[in-house]
């Protein structure tokens, strides 16, 4: 029945698309030239990357997802499309003529990244404009919304989309960047990590002070639920009613390289089916313990999640 219940659900993406490439290779020597491996490269693999792993990782978990962003008109943003459509996410995509789609180039070798190259522009001000007309004219026909803020560009209008889909009655989550959080304010739930927290409301030095900061922040900007993600240190949901603390996995750490995207999927997923935000932060935790041991920006399965429901 759970199943069922997630397949009717829609969530709509919308932020900083990117094409995540990875390059796999031998490393056997040091290079002659400078004190650095040399990689022979003998792979190579495409994977989505930003919002689209969190569209990515919604439909893992079942329900229908589109993704909206802006691409460039290249070699890049027609690997993005393919993949958008291999993994059976509706893609609202909008082309920009003057710039190159966002691309994370990550060297890999012996299993360990060795090298990141990013590849980044940010989207001119018409296509944007676009952009927010058709998030507009989207919103009846999703019931969670989730904004994926990397920082590059695309969610400049992000006031005006968190007050276009509150007034239409949705749920709004925002993975939030920057030292300004002033712009998400009445968003339904925001998804820091710490050093993204730690830019807004200082170190705390212990935990009440961290609730205390934390509380005060949620209430100044209006919005039901903080979710501080703390790597080793779990989760801590900060609503009105109370705080909910949820420790870690206990599993060894491969790679956290889109941990925070399968977070904030889990949570979108869980509350458009209905469960509450404490509830719905225990799966998202068990969510990020399976994803980190996995190579690369990854999902996780509902066999993986509920594993007894399998059976």
């Amino acid at each position: 029945m759970q199943n069922m219940n997630a397949k009717m659900k829609r969530i709509l993406v919308a932020g900083d698309v990117m094409l995540d490439r990875y390059w796999f290779g031998e490393v056997n020597r040091i290079s002659p030239e400078a004190p650095v491996p040399i990689v022979r490269v003998e792979k190579s693999e495409e994977r989505l990357g930003g919002a689209a792993n969190v569209a990515r990782n919604a439909v893992a978990l079942g329900v229908q997802a589109a993704l909206m962003g802006v691409i460039g008109d290249d070699d890049a943003g027609n690997s993005m499309e393919r993949l958008l459509k291999t993994s059976g996410i509706e893609a609202y995509l909008s082309r920009d003529q003057q710039i190159s789609t966002i691309i994370k180039l990550r060297v890999i070798g012996r299993q360990q990244q060795l090298l990141r190259i990013d590849f980044e522009e940010r989207p001119t001000e018409h296509v944007l404009r676009d952009k927010l007309n058709r998030f507009n004219s989207l919103l009846t026909g999703y019931d969670v919304v989730v904004l994926s803020d990397y920082a590059k560009g695309s969610l400049v209008n992000v006031s005006a989309m968190i007050a276009a889909a509150k007034a239409a009655g949705k749920i709004v989550l925002v993975d939030p960047k920057g030292s300004d959080f002033k712009r998400y304010a009445g968003a339904s739930l925001l998804t820091p990590n710490k050093s993204e927290l730690k830019q807004i409301i200082g170190d705390w030095p212990n935990e009440d002070e961290l609730t205390a900061r934390a509380q005060q922040l949620r209430a100044d900007l209006n919005i039901d639920g903080l979710l501080l993600t703390r790597s080793e240190e779990g989760m801590t949901l900060f609503t009105a009613d109370c705080v909910t603390h949820v420790p870690a996995m206990a599993r060894e750490v491969f790679d956290v390289s889109g941990a925070g995207d399968t977070v904030i999927a889990t949570m979108a997923v869980m509350l458009a089916q209905g469960k509450s935000m404490q509830e719905a932060v225990v799966i998202a935790n068990r969510a990020g313990g399976i994803v980190v041991g996995k190579l690369g920006t990854a999902t996780v399965t509902r066999e993986e999640l509920f594993p007894e429901a399998a059976q």
